[in-house]
């Protein structure tokens, strides 16, 4: 059995084994899109399949997103993308954590992003705490991200963020003494839309674009529960650390397909750098 697989195994015997022992802690969405998000803008650009697929179009005049209804302190959050089949630079397909009410500045600002851009897919996590941001990392995806669903995931306690993709952890973001962290509850956001940061200008004449979300879970604490609580199983020790098996997999996956690390250009600037990966 592979790294990959055997991760991929335990994760799954494990969190389902905690969501049966701590469903009463939890908020669980279920895969149901109407029970715990709703459209957040873009309403004429935005669709729901069946119950359970979201599809947001993009084209010259729109993008769309949708938020959770709750807002959360901790947890499990995890989705399933399928980005448009047709290339262009220019358009992002997103997936993040946000303490800020959509068209209000919150502060401090807290954000946790994966964000898939370019005609050479490119996936970019970022980290915004207390509204320092800048801490990029991006990588280029090991499959097309047009071609199928594939699930990514953030697990958020109180001393790490891990990022993981199709189960594979690919970026850890620790809470260290001096190091900015996201501590505020957070909503739960997708959506689609322009950004020239994103390899360039979009080639309209490919438009409309349309993005896919499946797969709507959410194993997480809602305020105004203890939503640092050591019963809560990503709040468990064994959930604070990378086992030796993922951080040799996080690394492999990192020196393969990691083609840019903020740390490399500014670590001096970010204290953080000196402990993660």
């Amino acid at each position: 059995m592979t790294l990959s697989m055997e991760y991929h195994v335990c994760t799954i015997i494990i969190f389902i084994s905690f969501c049966i022992i701590f469903q009463h802690h939890v908020e669980g969405a279920g895969g149901s899109f109407n029970k715990s998000y709703y459209p957040l803008w873009g309403t004429n650009h935005f669709s729901l399949v069946g119950g359970s697929e979201v599809q947001l179009l993009f084209d010259n005049s729109s993008g769309s997103g949708f938020t959770s209804k709750l807002v959360y302190g901790s947890g499990s959050f995890q989705i399933r993308m399928k980005t448009s089949n047709k290339p262009t630079n220019g358009v992002v397909t997103t997936f993040y954590l946000n303490n800020a009410n959509y068209g209000e500045d919150s502060k401090p600002h807290d954000e946790v992003d994966f964000e898939i851009f370019g005609i050479t897919p490119t996936l970019q996590t970022n980290v915004f705490a207390s509204d320092i941001g800048q801490r990029e990392q991006r990588f280029q995806l090991w499959f097309d991200p047009s071609k199928d669903f594939h699930s990514y995931t953030l697990l958020w306690n109180n001393q790490h963020i891990l990022f993981t993709v199709d189960e594979i952890p690919i970026r850890v973001y620790k809470r260290v003494k001096g190091v900015n962290f996201p501590t505020t509850p957070m909503r739960i956001e997708a959506s689609t839309w322009h950004a020239t940061w994103a390899a360039g200008d979009v080639d309209w004449s490919k438009s409309p674009f349309i993005s896919y979300y499946q797969g709507f879970d959410v194993t997480a604490c809602s305020p105004p529960q203890n939503c640092a609580s050591s019963e809560l199983p990503w709040n468990k020790q064994k959930f604070m650390e990378l086992s030796p098996k993922q951080l040799e997999l996080m690394r492999t996956y990192r020196n393969k397909y990691m083609t840019y690390d903020y740390c490399n250009t500014t670590a001096n600037a970010h204290p953080e750098c000196k402990v993660n990966i």
